[in-house]
């Protein structure tokens, strides 16, 4: 069963959703703005993709050009922020087993199908 860290408004996101149904798979989806991973969650969501925090930042958020557009923190203190202010998590991001993909493009999910 695949996985999707999905935020309905987001175009891309829906995408991903629409390419995963559409391939007949199931999927469980966590609106992550509404239920946000624990800090462990987060971390080995993080290893699957295998990226930093920082470079799962969405920096074009108000929220990230008002609080954190200068701030030098580490990759744990960026988890801390990200998971206090979920909307700097770039999304979709789809797991299936050990593998995740993020869905920029949505095509990306393909890798995981």
């Amino acid at each position: 069963m695949m996985k999707i860290y999905h935020n309905p408004r987001c175009t891309k996101s829906r995408e991903t959703l629409a390419l995963i149904r559409n391939a007949g798979v199931e999927v469980e989806i966590v609106e992550y703005l509404k239920h946000i991973p624990s800090r462990e969650e987060f971390q080995l969501i993080l290893s699957k993709l295998n990226m930093k925090p920082s470079q799962l930042l969405r920096k074009g958020e108000a929220v990230y050009k008002e609080k954190f557009k200068n701030s030098n923190f580490t990759e744990e203190e960026w988890i801390t922020v990200m998971l206090e202010y979920p909307k700097l998590i770039e999304r979709p991001i789809v797991v299936k087993q050990n593998k995740a993909v993020l869905g920029r493009p949505p095509e990306n999910v393909n890798d995981l199908l």
